[in-house]
């Protein structure tokens, strides 16, 4: 039930004539069978469901000294969630107590259009986002054939500079061994 319509349950309403009177139980005799199908039979222990984890709105244990970063900053988030949902739950009940159904109400009113209005900035951030991706991969696509060209130029480049540095080793291995067949001849004239 929202809001609103707790608000407007809540006012007081005009008479209303009472309505036709139900129809008797053996009216329906095929009716209760058919429904009992279709409804599981519920256990008979009346254990509440675990659906919801309220370990992280209950008190942290401390930490040891030894803990890792991760762990730190892992329990500090949780006691983070845990003390501002306290602290939440407490105003909400201090209003509920102080000034009734229609104050908690209206808090309650009030954070859910502070969340709407968080959510409208999510999904503008988001589509922002999305919008500026587009825009760099249109960019990336309009200059690719570019990027291509400078990049098959700059691996030429690399190429005839490696081949400049194979050919000058190759010219100064060439110097030494005239250098040396030179010096054999001195050595033997």
């Amino acid at each position: 039930m929202s809001i609103r319509e707790e608000i407007f349950e809540s006012l007081p309403s005009p008479r209303r004539p009472p309505s036709a009177p139900l129809p008797p139980r053996s009216f329906f005799p095929n009716l209760l069978p058919a429904i009992s199908t279709l409804i599981p039979p519920q256990s008979e222990s009346k254990e509440p469901l675990n659906a919801i984890d309220l370990s992280r709105y209950e008190e942290q244990d401390s930490l040891t000294s030894d803990a890792s970063l991760p762990t730190a900053l892992n329990s500090l988030s949780r006691a983070y969630a845990s003390a501002a949902y306290l602290s939440g739950r407490s105003a909400s009940l201090g209003l509920l107590d102080a000034h009734g159904k229609n104050a908690w109400l209206i808090a309650n009113w009030q954070l859910e259009s502070y969340l709407a209005t968080l959510e409208a900035e999510l999904t503008t951030a988001k589509s922002s986002v999305d919008r500026l991706a587009l825009e760099r991969r249109r960019a990336q696509d309009q200059v690719s054939g570019q990027m291509r060209s400078l990049e098959e130029a700059w691996k030429k480049g690399i190429a005839r500079t490696l081949e400049t540095e194979v050919a000058v080793e190759e010219l100064k291995r060439e110097i030494r061994d005239r250098m040396r067949a030179q010096g054999d001849a001195m050595d033997v004239a």
